[in-house]
């Protein structure tokens, strides 16, 4: 029998009854993500260090049909992961869909860097993507699979001679992803990444006054300017949807070409 052909459509980018983890996703980039998620139908459990943001999201929430619900936990801490995956079961009775954003840089001169900084960097951008991976994995195994999208950074392609662990950090996230990925495959789980290049938000505002620095930025930029936040909306909505179901181990970069040059 002659197989039927599927035609395109809109609905797959639909994320209408999914339910997403944010991490970090009350404020900074993270917060553009929850909203993403938002304005596509899903549900979403925030997971945050402190209140920074929260009001703020609520209030845009209620604007959608999905819910939001806020959990502050210091994901570095033992079992944290284990607490997140009880929490949105308990909360939403499933999980389709986690972005692993929280994270953390601390700059110095490598003769005075700390271990102790080294190991904070770490602990959340690495150790904590690992274990909440592998907890949520968990869970969506059971539920006939799901999406894992971790945030990379320029610096998981490239050196960073002040950010050691940052830069340590994301590189290991990239090889996180394809690892999980390769080992989630069977399970029809998903695990791709996004890289995001230079955006324009208040904590690079230091960045872009610098004339010098920012000059040499932008000439690495084909597009010509730094990215607006909102431009990494996109990229988060295809890889959390069905329309990504065939991809998996990727590190997509947001960057205008950074990269490139």
């Amino acid at each position: 029998m002659e197989k039927e052909e599927q035609y395109f459509s809109q609905k797959v980018f639909d994320l209408t009854e999914k339910v997403a983890i944010v991490t970090g996703g009350a404020s900074g980039l993270g917060s553009y993500y929850t909203k993403a998620l938002l304005s596509s139908g899903a549900s979403v459990l925030v997971v945050s260090y402190d209140d920074k943001g929260v009001r703020e999201m609520a209030s845009f929430a209620s604007e959608f049909t999905g819910k939001i619900e806020f959990l502050q936990l210091d994901i570095t801490k033992k079992d944290a992961a284990i607490t997140v995956a009880n929490e949105v079961i308990k909360r939403f009775g499933k999980v389709d869909i986690l972005i692993n954003n929280a994270g953390i840089q601390i700059r110095n001169d490598w003769q005075v860097f700390k271990d102790a900084d080294w190991e904070k960097v770490i602990n959340l951008n690495l150790n904590a993507v690992y274990y909440l991976s592998h907890e949520i994995a968990k869970v969506m195994s059971k539920e006939n699979g799901g999406k894992i999208i971790n945030i990379g950074s320029m610096q998981s392609f490239r050196a960073g001679k002040y950010i050691f662990p940052y830069t340590a950090s994301k590189h290991g996230v990239i090889g996180l992803t394809k690892s999980y990925a390769d080992a989630l495959a069977p399970l029809n789980i998903q695990v791709n990444a996004i890289a995001p290049g230079y955006i324009d938000t208040p904590m690079t505002k230091s960045l872009q006054e610098d004339k010098e620095r920012n000059t040499e930025i932008l000439s690495h930029i084909p597009a010509g300017h730094w990215a607006d936040p909102s431009e990494l909306m996109g990229a988060i909505i295809f890889l959390s949807s069905s329309a990504s179901n065939y991809i998996t181990g990727i590190t997509l970069p947001v960057d205008g070409g950074y990269l490139l040059r």
